[in-house]
């Protein structure tokens, strides 16, 4: 079935704007995108394939390969130019200041909000730093180190040295895995371990070390660990 042999009310252009967007399903938004389909798929058909090659998940398709998009039915090197730059908008978007920088950081909830646009739909570990007043005000937060699928290593010494730097009271280790589950392994336990010895010596305090996946996080200070 083509498009236009769809009631006006269901093509996705026309449902938008007589609904508005957030009518619309994800499959349906990404037709928008897309613009038009094949001889033999309608655009709807497309956008569900895309959909289905991420499991179903927008996060999923955001991370695809340049490559992999392409080489589906329908979806040349122009129209996965608009799916890009769309996924792209949405980034900066989020990251454009949410005023969380303006109030202390009081919860974990607060960090996973603020760095979850950093990490959401990576397939490596970053660790990030969040260096805070005594009041916990922000005063910077920085990429320290970039890992592969299952590790990222930070010098304590760096970061000490950067917190000193910058006149930090207190620091924020902040990592992803992409591997969908935020339990930390031994690795990150001796990190934290390690991390909160040297920043001691020098009488800056480890508030919490925040393992983020994409729906989730774990806080090492809610849950008492090396945090009594």
């Amino acid at each position: 079935m083509k498009i236009k042999d769809l009631c006006v009310d269901e093509r996705p252009r026309e449902k938008m704007l007589s609904r508005g967007p957030e009518a619309l399903s994800n499959a349906e938004l990404l037709a928008i995108l897309i613009g038009s389909g094949t001889r033999k798929d309608n655009v709807l058909v497309v956008a569900n394939k895309l959909l289905a090659a991420g499991e179903g998940r927008l996060s999923n398709v955001a991370s695809m390969d340049s490559r992999e998009i392409m080489s589906m039915d329908g979806i040349g090197s122009g129209r996965y130019a608009s799916i890009a730059a769309a996924f792209e908008l949405g980034r900066r978007c989020c990251l454009e200041d949410p005023g969380l920088e303006k109030t202390p950081l009081l919860d974990p909830k607060m960090v996973f909000r603020m760095m979850i646009p950093h990490m959401k739909g990576l397939d490596h570990e970053e660790l990030w730093i969040i260096f805070l007043t005594r009041a916990n005000y922000v005063i910077h937060k920085e990429m320290i180190s970039l890992g592969g699928l299952s590790a990222t290593v930070a010098d304590p010494r760096l970061v000490v040295r950067k917190a000193l730097d910058k006149r930090a009271c207190g620091i924020i280790m902040v990592h992803n895995h992409p591997s969908g589950n935020p339990l930390p392994g031994k690795e990150d336990l001796e990190q934290t371990a390690g991390m909160r010895k040297a920043a001691g010596t020098f009488d800056i305090a480890l508030l919490d070390h925040i393992i983020i996946c994409d729906d989730r996080f774990f806080s090492f200070a809610d849950d008492k660990i090396y945090f009594p």
